[in-house]
């Protein structure tokens, strides 16, 4: 299936994004009034909890060294808004050079990740997914150190919830999330 990939991009640049309907799978656009934000300043924060994870140095980290794996163990919760399509249109984003799997490892397994789509400065979070306890907050941890090295000026994770608060995600109207993603794409950032 072939898919307008600049379209798909423009949609998003206009903060927009992608879902399947739970009821016949069909894909569509979807806004919200609100936002949640996962902040690359001092406000980010994670749990305490977490903080032997990553002195340990159970797992390392990776960028698309396994994009579909992250794609599909995203897609495969009991409720999920990634149908096959969409799963279609993630990988034709990641040949375009748009889409982005940011992956823990341990050893040769992959124990989590993070499904996101590059549009200038701004990393908007799609799905995440763990295989192994920690894998996907520690990916979180590492995710945001990625982001301020490369000078991303915005992280989207779309739909708050208690887990995304636990690192300081906040809510933000859509006028102001407007007005940082539009200065977000006056910049050029890379996660690889």
């Amino acid at each position: 299936m072939e898919f307008d990939v600049r379209a798909i991009i423009e949609g998003y640049a206009q903060g927009y994004f992608l879902m399947a309907n739970e009821e016949d799978n069909s894909l569509g656009w979807y806004s919200s009034c609100q936002r949640a934000l996962i902040p690359l300043d001092e406000r980010f924060r994670y749990p305490k909890s977490l903080r032997r994870a990553l002195n340990q140095e159970r797992f390392t980290v990776a960028v698309n060294r396994d994009f579909m794996g992250v794609v599909t163990a995203c897609a495969s919760r009991e409720t999920t808004w990634i149908s096959p399509e969409l799963q279609e249109v993630y990988w034709a984003l990641y040949q375009s050079g748009w889409a982005y799997s940011f992956e823990t490892w341990q050893g040769d397994r992959l124990a989590g990740g993070i499904l996101g789509i590059v549009v200038g400065g701004a990393f908007i979070g799609e799905s995440m997914f763990y295989h192994i306890p920690e894998a996907s907050k520690v990916a979180m941890v590492k995710l945001v150190e990625r982001l301020r090295d490369r000078h991303f000026l915005l992280f989207d994770a779309q739909i708050n919830n208690p887990h995304l608060e636990r690192f300081g995600a906040h809510i933000v109207a859509d006028e102001e999330y407007q007005l940082l993603l539009q200065q977000a794409l006056h910049y050029q950032c890379s996660l690889a």
